[in-house]
């Protein structure tokens, strides 16, 4: 038996339990990364002796696993009823690993060329123990994630631009985003005299809907609060003058605020 797997991952990360919480920006990190998303139930599972898996760390445990597949969620490698693969999981006082035997997990992974009916995790925890409520949320972000116009993936800030209206109190700053894939995204603030500050992004060529920004939990909001910095770079173009610099930086930090945190449990 001769399996693929990423040692250097191992080594680098700290598995945690399959039934750890995992957040939102857990799940679009994973969703990001994989090419192939498995729900599937544990038939078997073995141990593998330690000249069989080295440099793990202490307390963590290599496994075989045998499972049936329940549902190709994500893929486009051809997939069997049934698949292999290896996995680290914590180890308990006795030396022991959670026993997954009969119990659903969910496989973010990757086909392995020329071994039919074996898969290897992208990481060395990218096997989470399954439940309804985790289903559904990884289905409802599956969804946004392959649809045609999803957000791309933002890799910087390119532009803070604030422009006065043409009463006081009145403006509007555009920000201008960079992605990995070249498409739109920007995030629009509005100021209206004796209205609360407004603002919305898109990930398409449109203005941006000041009157809805991203809701939590969804891949536009995930974009933007997990990959905008604190503060734009020093190379990012921001407006002339002091008044405009310092509203446009204003209103790209009440955004940040905003969004909120980008909670990650996984390590």
């Amino acid at each position: 038996m001769s399996f693929v797997f990423q040692a250097g991952a191992a080594l680098a990360a700290n598995p945690q339990s399959p039934g750890a919480d995992v957040t939102f920006a857990d799940l679009a990190d994973l969703a990001d990364s994989a090419p192939m998303v498995v729900e599937a139930q544990v038939t078997r599972m073995t141990r593998l002796g330690a000249e069989r898996a080295p440099g793990l760390a202490p307390g963590i445990g290599r496994f075989y696993v045998e499972a049936d597949t329940r549902a190709l969620l994500v893929g486009n490698s051809p997939i069997g009823e049934s698949l292999r693969y290896l996995v680290d999981m914590p180890l308990d006082s006795r030396g022991k690993g959670e026993d997954l035997k009969d119990q659903m997990v969910i496989l973010f992974a990757r086909a392995v060329p020329g071994r039919p009916g074996e898969v290897q995790l992208i990481e060395p925890d990218s096997q989470l123990l399954f439940t309804p409520a985790l289903d559904g949320k990884l289905r409802g972000l599956l969804r946004e994630t392959v649809a045609p116009d999803a957000p791309g993936e933002i890799t910087g800030v390119r532009e803070l631009l604030y422009v006065p209206g043409a009463l006081a109190g009145q403006g509007e700053t555009q920000i201008f985003l960079n992605t990995k894939d070249g498409s739109a995204a920007s995030i629009t603030v509005r100021h209206e005299p004796g209205k609360p500050v407004a603002w919305g992004a898109s990930f398409s060529e449109l203005v941006a809907d000041v009157t809805q920004p991203p809701a939590p939990e969804t891949l536009e909001w995930y974009r933007l609060a997990c990959a905008l910095p604190e503060y734009p770079s020093q190379g990012a173009n921001i407006s002339q003058g002091y008044d405009a610099k310092r509203q446009a930086q204003d209103d790209y930090r009440a955004v940040r605020r905003q969004l909120g945190p980008c909670t990650r449990n996984r390590s």
